[in-house]
């Protein structure tokens, strides 16, 4: 029933051979990887005249040049990771080249200020839909967190369903984005030429100066309009997902991102300069130029419409890195196993699940409100941009080939610029919040590390390297009844098992799933070596279900001879030394022992299990 409801809900299993079909093409890509970076002119021009506003009217006419700043900020940051893109045409995350060409510590700490960056990223798109739908409705601000955490589900949930359905999902609502914001600033830029576009009335109760204009100021204001640049990094974390050949793809829709980005953005504050738009948290800045472009007719709620659709759609970028960048943590040990694995979709459903809890909780602390959030965010941002553009560097020394100087002085031009941005970020914001993250990334460090030393005592404590076979003692002459012993590997904990399970019988078969074809071929190699003979039989699992196959197995063979009765199921399984240390593996044997344990074969009858512990030191 669990099973049925979990397909109509995320929808039917594909097969591991469907992977390829589900690559996306780049009007699909832009939708799911540019939404985070494109969604962001909705506040990034807003939060830095939010900042110089406490400087009086009068400081606002500073968000022209600091607009010009970002754009070409950004720029050079595109031009950064377009070639970080064919530098690593399988995917070159901050996390991978920071990894391969600075150490291992510098990896950590790029892969942690991404998945904290991501996490934000998420709260403050969502919140900031949200405040997009009670600008036009303000009768919904008591609904704030409820809505937000309704949008995390449904984004969440489109996700689960899969790369291709949540790019052809999410591309209608972008391009709408896109069409609806370029058509607000074509007339307003036309009707501000011609004249008839008169300024935004100043608010009643005036503008009151709380702080001197001073280039600390100025550079608050920059720091907070840097979050123009959240998602650029994202294309090029998600290369594999494109359709080949992935890089030229991922380059060019790059590319295009950041054109349609930068002019958004420029666009956007050239018309608040103009306009004289004064923030305020009752309505935002796109909201008032809206309605100063459009006034109160379709138009105007048509843009409100796209404006929170794209902000909620946001988080899908997140939803579509984090899962990636959690799978490659875990693949080296960094992070829980569970990360590793791919759901019914071919998604990393453990990754979403825990992406969405995060967001959630992130968005309930702090009440649903996007300015609360934004002090925390674009440490991250800047910190990966700066850990991956001087690997690049590094890289490009390397490896030389043709341009090489060339390539590595535009990305040394990257990592500089982006590292000084990343000081102002962290002096400006650092009182309001910044701190925060700054003491969170070396803590995930210091968690990766423990996982990692943990999975390492436990590789050391259950490999057979320089272990001679013993020979066993065969006490069992005659077949009894058959033993089936399901297996993921070959190692110290699975001997035991399998010593047991002969000394209970002569009619004993080892079982595995093939998962991962390399797994496989590996453990065959092994087992000339530690199988004693004892025949083993691999199951197909198209959808990468452990389970299912192993029952069908069971099931076969209580078919073939039902007078020796069901099959004796003899389950080896190690045991961490630390009871936190079960939430780093895959618990595959407790879940198997938990099924047959309350289902019956299919005579009726009961089957033993017998767990056979392998204990781990600490």
């Amino acid at each position: 029933m669990l099973a049925s409801l979990r397909h109509f809900v995320v929808g039917n299993p594909l097969p591991t051979y469907a992977e390829e079909h589900q690559r996306l093409s780049k009007v699909k890509a832009l939708a799911v990887f540019s939404s985070d970076a494109l969604s962001s002119v909705a506040y990034a021009t807003e939060e830095a005249l939010l900042a110089l506003i406490l400087a009086g009217v009068g400081a606002l006419a500073y968000g022209l040049p600091i607009g010009l700043a970002i754009t070409l900020l950004l720029a050079i940051v595109t031009a950064s990771y377009h070639q970080t893109i064919h530098g690593y045409p399988s995917g070159g995350g901050a996390y991978i080249v920071a990894h391969d060409n600075l150490g291992v510590w510098p990896g950590l700490t790029a892969a942690a200020a991404l998945l904290i960056d991501y996490v934000l990223t998420v709260a403050v798109s969502i919140t900031a839909a949200v405040f997009a739908v009670t600008s036009a409705f303000p009768a919904l601000i008591p609904l704030r967190v409820e809505l937000c955490l309704l949008a995390i589900g449904l984004v969440a949930w489109a996700n689960l369903r899969g790369v291709r359905e949540s790019g052809t999902i999410f591309a209608i609502p972008t391009y709408a984005f896109i069409f609806i914001f370029f058509a607000l600033l074509a007339t307003g830029l036309v009707r501000l030429a011609l004249g008839r576009l008169a300024p935004i009335p100043p608010p009643e109760e005036g503008v009151r100066v709380v702080h001197p204009l001073t280039v600390f100021l100025v550079l608050r204001a920059f720091a907070s309009g840097c979050t123009a640049l959240s998602g650029v990094e994202a294309i090029s974390n998600g290369i594999r997902a494109f359709k080949k050949p992935e890089a030229d793809n991922a380059g060019k829709t790059l590319i295009a991102m950041a054109c349609i980005l930068g002019a958004m953005f420029l666009g956007i504050t050239v018309l608040a300069n103009y306009l004289h738009v004064i923030p305020h948290e009752g309505e935002s800045v796109v909201s008032m130029i809206g309605r100063a472009v459009f006034g109160d007719g379709v138009p105007y709620y048509a843009l409100q419409a796209a404006t929170a659709l794209i902000l909620a759609l946001a988080a899908n970028t997140s939803f579509a890195d984090f899962p990636r960048l959690s799978a490659i943590l875990a693949r080296d040990r960094f992070l829980p196993r569970q990360l590793y694995n791919r759901g019914d979709r071919l998604v990393f459903a453990n990754g979403i699940g825990a992406l969405a809890i995060l967001a959630a909780a992130l968005v309930v602390v702090f009440n649903g409100r996007t300015h609360r959030l934004i002090p925390l965010y674009a440490v991250g941002v800047f910190l990966s941009f700066t850990l991956s553009q001087a690997g690049m560097v590094r890289h490009w020394q390397k490896v030389r080939g043709s341009h090489w100087r060339l390539k590595a002085v535009v990305n040394g031009l990257g990592a500089i610029t982006t590292a000084v941005v990343l000081v102002v970020i962290i002096v400006s914001k650092f009182v309001g919040g910044a701190w925060i993250v700054i003491l969170l990334i070396p803590a995930f460090v210091y968690v990766f590390r423990s996982i990692y030393r943990h999975y390492t005592t436990l590789g050391a404590q259950l490999r057979l390297q320089n272990q001679a076979p013993e020979p066993w003692t065969d006490l069992a002459t005659h077949k009894r009844r058959k033993v089936v012993v399901p297996i993921a590997g070959v190692h110290r904990g699975v001997l035991p098992a399998l010593h047991f399970a002969r000394q209970m019988s002569a009619d004993v078969t080892a079982v595995m799933v093939d998962v991962d074809p390399k797994e496989t071929e590996r453990l065959r190699e092994q087992w000339q070596t530690w199988g004693h003979g004892i025949p083993l039989v691999t199951l197909e699992s198209p959808f990468r279900s452990t389970v299912e196959p192993l029952l069908d197995y069971l099931n076969q063979v209580d078919l073939r001879n039902p007078e020796r009765g069901p099959a004796v199921v003899v389950l080896p399984e190690f045991v961490p030394a630390r009871w936190w240390q079960h939430l780093l593996h895959n618990q595959t044997a407790v879940l198997l022992k938990t099924i047959l344990h309350y289902r019956r074969t299919r005579a009726g009858a009961s089957r033993v299990i017998i767990d056979v512990p392998y204990h781990l030191e600490r």
